[in-house]
């Protein structure tokens, strides 16, 4: 009877979540909430233990991810102003010349989304797309899916973007190793729906750049080895820490070893991250210091969305572990021998399906999947897979439920039908090779 009262809990508990959402426009931090509380009443819980765990979700996460998010919205905005996202793009064309342009694109975007938000990204470097198609006459999709297929990867994948840091912390796995299985996973996971889909459905819808579009970027753009540099800083920083703290580089001295972690872990990592782009990217280039602190200043306004949205996830994995419905779902789980990577998946899917946003859906997948996470011993790298998976089933099928689908179809000036051949297949295709690709690397392990 407990069994089956859990298992209603959870299902009415996702139930209400995706209704407030869907049915009606509730934002998605006050339906998680409502979602947890209605958990934790069918569950048994009395008033005082779900406002306790909801304090306990919120702050347990928040403590992290709040510092982490804001840190990285900043750096971004910096580079976004100083035009650094520009220079990475124009130097990849002018090393790889017109002919390889696609491959420019796709480590283009790669690149600048560690630092700068997806939607941000691709209008600074549409442009760009626009150029090679008058050029060269071909379908603008050419340029434009590795494009998307680079962006969407880092994005979805690799820290410090919002996403990989919310499941993370979520589900317990440290950034080091997210880090290094997202840029793994995301190689062959470009290739297949950046590439190769890109140039097979290039041969399929022919676009053209629309005729003029404004751009407006600094007249002195940022030296391109400085911009690799310092977007290179956090992540080396952060891998260093994290293969140190392993013991693989066998340094034993202390005092070495506490430096390290002192300047590898993300707070400090993206402190200096965020000094130097104020310095070489800022006052260099001829920002004041009011522009600096308004440009930051604003960049938090969409941090602020994202960080509260973990915290209504952290909530809603609490109210899972505090009534055992995760310790259910993991015996249930393994009972029946489901592979939890592949659940990890599935009901990331899912929710971005029905709902649309793959932040929400990689918050509520990591909610359901922490508790279960709990009941087994992973090691670190596992726990990046299991991220990984997460944040490969929430790119799934973007379609008119996702801001995305609009952005792109607007920007490229396709129809409808089209976005959904084009940039719906390839979050699909993005997707399936993800899983697929860190399922092998999970084997290994």
């Amino acid at each position: 009877m407990i069994e089956i009262n859990l298992i209603l809990a959870v299902l009415a508990g996702i139930t209400v979540l995706l209704v407030l959402i869907l049915r009606f426009k509730i934002n998605a931090f006050i339906a998680l909430l409502v979602g947890s509380i209605v958990v934790g009443i069918i569950a048994g819980l009395d008033a005082q233990q779900i406002i306790k765990t909801i304090q306990e979700g919120m702050g347990n996460t928040l403590g992290f991810v709040a510092t982490v998010v804001g840190l990285g919205a900043m750096f971004g905005a910096i580079l976004e102003a100083s035009g650094g996202a520009k220079t990475i793009a124009d130097f990849m064309i002018t090393k790889l010349g017109i002919k390889n342009s696609p491959i420019a694109m796709v480590i283009s975007g790669f690149l600048i989304a560690i630092p700068v938000f997806f939607d941000v990204a691709f209008i600074i470097l549409v442009p760009m797309i626009y150029a090679l198609q008058r050029k060269t006459k071909k379908s603008l999709l050419l340029y434009a899916i590795p494009l998307l297929a680079g962006l969407a990867i880092t994005h979805a994948f690799i820290p410090p973007t919002p996403g990989p840091i919310a499941v993370a912390d979520i589900i317990g796995a440290e950034l080091g190793w997210v880090i290094l299985t997202g840029f793994l996973v995301g190689i062959p996971t470009a290739l297949m729906s950046g590439l190769v889909f890109g140039k097979y459905i290039a041969k399929r819808i022919h676009v053209k750049a629309p005729e003029t579009v404004e751009e407006e970027l600094p007249a002195e753009l940022p030296h391109i080895s400085t911009t690799l540099i310092i977007i290179a800083i956090p992540i080396f920083l952060i891998l260093l820490n994290t293969i140190t703290s392993s013991g693989i580089l066998g340094v034993n001295n202390e005092s070495v070893l506490n430096v390290i972690a002192l300047i590898g872990h993300p707070f400090t990592a993206l402190l200096i991250a965020n000094f130097l782009a104020w310095y070489f990217f800022g006052i260099k280039k001829g920002f004041s210091k009011k522009e600096l602190f308004h440009i930051t200043g604003k960049s938090l306004a969409p941090a602020g969305t994202i960080i509260l949205l973990t915290g209504a996830g952290g909530v809603f994995k609490q109210v899972l572990t505090n009534t055992g419905a995760g310790e259910l779902l993991a015996n249930s789980l393994s009972t029946i021998g489901f592979p939890l990577l592949a659940f990890a998946f599935i009901s990331a899917a899912i929710v971005r399906i029905i709902q649309g946003s793959s932040t929400v859906a990689m918050i509520t997948a990591a909610g359901l999947v922490s508790p279960l996470i709990a009941q087994a011993a992973f090691s670190e790298m596992q726990l990046a897979c299991m991220v990984i998976a997460i944040a490969s089933g929430a790119s799934i099928f973007s379609h008119v439920n996702d801001s995305g689908f609009w952005l792109v179809g607007q920007y490229l000036g396709i129809s409808e039908k089209q976005t959904f051949r084009s940039w719906t297949m390839m979050t699909t295709i993005l997707a399936f090779t993800g899983i697929l690709s860190v399922s092998i690397l999970y084997l290994f392990l």
